[in-house]
């Protein structure tokens, strides 16, 4: 009977043995970390003060900053604190808790783009039936569905992988629990039904690719043809944010997954996870400030009620006119 161990707890990437690298790890990604709820909180808060923006397109938006802050808390967090007290080590609870969040927000969200995808494409292509396709009992339902089905999904992968005990290494060569990694510890039989789910999901996440394509192309089919600039800016202004969200979510997954795994470099492992974990949530509250103009009063008015007196209410008003 040959001897086996059962891992209970994982052991993630010391990116550096210098301490004070460390704490610098830990002060940068906790900046980056901050920076990243308060652009999404303060999106949400914006759509959800501001009448001008209670439609469908920022109903869906405010379901993306909540799913962007629970993507980005479910691995930053803990690596900002392995970081600061020098203990790497995460229980396998732990490590599938973290598979799982992420899956779920991941799916989640690629299912939320898709319905944002088609608001778009009603609102521009079919402007006269936006209000009777798009009404709010749609809209809520379509959003429960997209975060049902993520849950759904991400309980799927995560009940595969750990159904069975790891008894190899219990080295992740990563920041965070994430697929790949804990696939090379696991074993054969996990990992083979691991890889038919993977390729089961590839042919779904093709499937909503196609329909974004197909929609975007009547988009700015449509918009092109329209016979006034200010109609086309204005077009291209709430649904190009959409597009670039999506694009940068699907590459940055395309980046990490394609890229081999590294065992001796935890530098490009740091930034090929990077790509996907932390970017898409950061950026995304940039992409839709920068781009839509609504966005960009809601959250005006919001830094000036925070941080300006009242003395200067005249002033404002003055220079948005």
């Amino acid at each position: 009977m040959s001897n086996c161990t059962i891992i209970m707890e994982f052991f993630l990437m010391e990116y550096s043995s210098i301490r004070e690298l460390q704490v610098l790890h830990a002060v940068l990604f906790l900046l980056i970390y901050i920076a990243a709820l308060m652009g999404n909180l303060l999106t949400v808060t914006a759509i959800v003060t501001d009448p001008h923006l209670h439609s469908p397109m920022y109903f869906f938006l405010s379901n993306l900053s909540l799913l962007d802050i629970g993507y980005i808390s479910v691995t930053l967090p803990k690596f900002i604190v392995n970081s600061l007290t020098g203990n790497q080590s995460i229980s396998l609870l732990g490590c599938a808790a973290q598979i799982f969040f992420a899956i779920f927000f991941a799916a989640t969200e690629i299912a939320l783009l898709v319905a944002m995808s088609y608001d778009r494409f009603v609102a521009i292509c079919h402007p006269l039936h936006y209000g009777v396709i798009m009404t709010p009992f749609r809209c809520l339902w379509v959003a429960i569905s997209s975060w049902l089905s993520g849950l759904l999904y991400s309980a799927l992968h995560t009940g595969n992988m750990f159904r069975l005990p790891f008894s190899g290494s219990n080295m992740i060569h990563q920041f965070f629990c994430d697929i790949p990694h804990v696939l090379k510890v696991s074993s054969s039989e996990v990992r083979d039904t691991e890889y038919i789910l993977l390729a089961t999901s590839s042919t779904l996440v093709l499937f909503c690719f196609g329909f974004l394509v197909i929609s975007y192309t009547y988009i700015f089919s449509t918009v092109f043809k329209m016979p006034s600039e200010e109609g086309r800016y204005k077009a291209l202004s709430t649904c190009s944010p959409q597009l670039i969200i999506f694009l940068l979510f699907i590459l940055s997954g395309m980046v990490t997954f394609l890229s081999p795994l590294s065992d001796t470099s935890p530098i490009r492992n740091l930034l090929t996870s990077m790509t996907y974990a932390i970017l898409p949530p950061f950026m995304n509250p940039i992409i839709y400030s920068l781009r839509n103009m609504k966005i960009k009063l809601a959250l005006a008015r919001i830094i000036k009620t925070i941080f300006f007196p009242k003395k200067y209410m005249s002033i404002f008003e003055t220079i948005k006119k």
